[in-house]
């Protein structure tokens, strides 16, 4: 247990691979284009960097075992024995992790949401009467060997057993998961012990549930598990890793435990709290003063500050990442379209890796030791203030007034009779929420046009093609409402941050959200403005093509807020409504060009939902400010759907309903259609769109499997009210799939309308 304290640190480190190498490498696997042992060589080429290159910028504790094929709180379940019974049957054991991960013909995967205020999305872990807790550790020992054979200073890392149990969901009648903690310390117990024997110096339990409200008392529960586990007699010394918010009570309690170090993120907590707790003395202080989350430039003079503020508090003071790495990209070393200003406020991951080093040689070594790293720092900072991107007072000048004469629109059942003259829609009406498989045609396309072997005008006759494909598929599976697929849109959020003012997007900035699935969140620096359309033409085109309603899409504003790197020098709540300004603009411009139907998608609502509660009020108003910014400059005849999925949606489901939307559909076959009965509970009253299957999973849905989920629907909500549609959109399926599942889900609709007289 005698360990020596480290000084620079990070919390964990992304393993997509800087060009998305483990992406295409687990494809493949999936595909069947490649063996296991294949792709074992792919990952472990991915760590060796990964390590040696943080030995590399000077950190003295590299973090192992953040490595994960699809998801790290998957690899707990795995670790703990915690799986699904219905997977235990799959002999092999990879295809029974990526079955649980995702599913097959004849397994259901476990649901998936998002981790904590994240965008990253975790495989939810179910726990019935029949689970029993076993460790499985060789995943981790594997990697701490195999770390420590390359002379790496290795600090396994795992999800802390208070965490794991706050995401796990209790199924078949059994009680909350937390009440089987005292059953998973003991599995973490015997753990501790075989890292020892494995050579592990340092363990880090990341412990993020600790600065929410979500178990209630938590000092109590870090108190209890963090004593039993500190008294094990043969284990590596302790570091408790809380990020993404600010520990209170939890502190003291942890700080009275036998464990060695406490990490705690001062990016999203202050100084004060830890201020507060002599118990620390004694302890080494992990201190995330560089964001792990957000891509802009340390402020190194203000972090030296909080660090000196720091040194007579603990024993030993650690720099480290407010959180993982996880969540920002790879290096700004690829990035040469930014201009040379927008360049300096920035750091990607490698950068960030260079700020903690550099932080820790100045408590370590003076503050001279880094006065040149001190001066670029300052020099930058001033750039930024003084930049005019920053402020646009057309735009500020015209959400005020707008906000003042109010953002109603008329009264939902007025609407909703306005629209049906119009529409003239069958009852269950059908339709899919938005994109359609980017195929390799689609890809191609783009890729031809970044690099000069097609102009614009073949790429937009080629993006025509791809659109006049999808309505012909929808028109020949009988969909009621069509939409026109987004084959021109890279990324739901990136394809708006191209054409706004105040955004940069990047070429290589790609970032995990779940699996294989990478987005490339776009940088928002400044004052956000509409120059001209974005979507009209392509969406005209598509309602040109047929007679049946096609939907506009666009991206709500929170949503492009939550999938975004945002400004952090004024509110959130003032950037959502100029993002929400310039969509407001599009729906004018649809509604204009004849478009009576049109979405604004919000997935992320549940996202950026605070943490603790008392703050979370004041974020729902402001979000639903925004969305009702966004949607009410059009007439009531007009129809606004929104789109909401992958997320627990109980704590916002009076924002859901204050949204307004006409038609709000919904993440619901994962959850066995349990979000009814929530928004049954406030009296929600517009349309809903429950998703009637999981377009997340290869598999195909049965006829069968979604005429029962639309009956389970239909116990909670009219057959007048009622939307039929997969979950999510269908980008990342094939083909093939796609087709397949939409001809079921349709003759589901048609089966289930007989019955009420459609």
């Amino acid at each position: 247990m005698t360990a020596t304290p480290f000084t620079a640190t990070i919390l964990g480190s992304p393993r997509i691979g800087p060009n998305r190498e483990l992406k295409r490498a687990v494809e493949k696997y999936w595909a069947g284009g490649c063996d296991r042992s294949e792709l074992e060589s792919v990952a472990a080429t991915l760590r060796r960097d990964t390590w040696e290159a943080l030995v590399a910028a000077g950190l003295d504790s590299v973090p192992v075992n953040t490595f994960s094929y699809y998801d790290h709180v998957l690899d707990t379940a795995v670790m703990v024995g915690a799986l699904p019974s219905r997977v235990a049957g799959i002999e092999e054991e990879l295809d029974r992790y990526f079955a649980a991960a995702r599913g097959n013909d004849d397994v259901a995967p476990l649901e998936m949401t998002k981790w904590f205020d994240t965008n990253y999305h975790y495989i939810v872990p179910e726990l019935g009467p029949d689970t029993r807790f076993a460790l499985n550790a060789a995943k981790v020992l594997a990697e701490l060997k195999e770390a420590t054979a390359l002379g790496v200073p290795a600090r396994p890392v795992i999800v802390g057993p208070i965490t794991f149990l706050a995401l796990c969901k209790a199924v078949g009648g059994a009680g909350a998961p937390i009440g089987r903690l005292d059953e998973l310390v003991a599995v973490y117990a015997e753990l501790l012990g075989e890292l020892a024997d494995a050579g592990a110096a340092w363990v880090q339990l990341d412990e993020p549930a600790l600065v929410t409200d979500i178990l209630g008392d938590t000092a109590e529960l870090a108190e209890r598990t963090y004593t039993t586990l500190g008294r094990v007699t043969e284990r590596p010394a302790l570091f408790v890793a809380t990020y993404f918010g600010e520990l209170t009570d939890a502190l003291p309690a942890l700080a009275r435990t036998p464990v060695e170090a406490v990490g705690v993120d001062l990016v999203a907590g202050g100084v004060s709290a830890v201020a507060a707790v002599p118990e620390l003395a004694g302890k080494t202080l992990v201190a995330g003063v560089v964001d792990g989350r957000n891509v802009w430039r340390t402020n190194l003079q203000s972090a030296l500050g909080t660090l000196a503020t720091l040194l007579g508090l603990a024993d030993h003071v650690a720099v480290s990442t407010s959180c993982s790495t996880l969540h920002v990209p790879y290096s700004l070393e690829v990035e040469d379209g930014l201009d040379a200003d927008l360049r300096s406020w920035l750091a990607f991951g490698s950068e960030k890796v260079t700020e903690v080093v550099a932080l820790a040689r100045g408590i370590n070594a003076g503050r001279e030791a880094i006065s040149a790293d001190v001066a670029a720092s300052n020099a930058a900072i001033a750039s930024r203030r003084s930049d005019p991107r920053l402020t646009n007072g057309d735009v500020r000048a015209r959400i005020a007034s707008i906000t003042a004469s109010g953002t109603a629109r008329g009264p939902a059942e007025a609407r909703r009779a306005a629209q049906q003259k119009l529409l003239k829609l069958p009852v269950l009406p059908t339709t899919t929420i938005g994109s359609y498989p980017q195929t390799s045609a689609i890809r191609v396309a783009r890729a031809e046009l970044r690099s000069g072997t097609i102009d614009r005008a073949e790429y937009e006759r080629r993006m025509k093609a791809e659109i006049a494909e999808v309505i012909r598929l929808q028109e020949d599976l009988g969909i009621d409402v069509l939409v026109h697929g987004e084959p021109e849109r890279n990324d739901m959020v990136q394809y708006f941050a191209e054409q706004l003012d105040g955004f940069f997007a990047t070429q290589n900035g790609w970032v995990q959200s779940y699996g294989s699935r990478c987005v490339r969140p776009p940088i928002l620096y400044g004052d956000v403005a509409r120059p001209k359309p974005m979507t009209v033409d392509w969406i005209s085109y598509a309602q040109s093509l047929t007679d049946k309603p096609v939907k506009g899409m666009l991206t709500g504003p929170v949503t492009i807020l939550a999938w975004s790197f945002v400004r952090d020098d004024q509110p959130l709540a003032q950037t959502a409504a100029q993002v929400a300004l310039a969509i407001r603009d599009e729906t004018v411009d649809l509604q204009a060009a004849g478009i009576a139907i049109i979405q604004v998608d919000e997935p992320a609502l549940r996202e950026l939902l605070p943490l603790r509660a008392k703050d979370k009020d004041a974020y729902l108003q402001w979000a639903v400010d925004a969305f009702r910014l966004s949607t009410s400059g059009v007439s009531d005849t007009t129809q606004i759907h929104t789109h909401l999925c992958y997320s627990e949606f109980g704590e916002i489901i009076g924002a859901i309903a204050d949204l307004d939307a006409d038609v709000t559909s919904i993440e619901a076959a994962r959850s066995h259609m349990e979000v009814l009965n929530d928004l049954n509970a406030i009296g929600f009253s517009n349309s809903v769109g429950p998703g009637v299957y999981d377009i997340h999973s290869p598999r195909v849905p049965s006829v069968e499997e979604m005429v029962t989920s639309l009956r389970e629907a239909l116990q909670a909500v009219p057959a007048e009210r009622l939307w039929v549609n997969p979950d999510c959109g269908l980008k990342t399926r094939k083909t093939d799939e796609v087709r397949a599942s939409l001809r079921n889900m349709v003759a589901a609709a048609h089966e289930v309308r007989g019955a009420h007289g459609g």
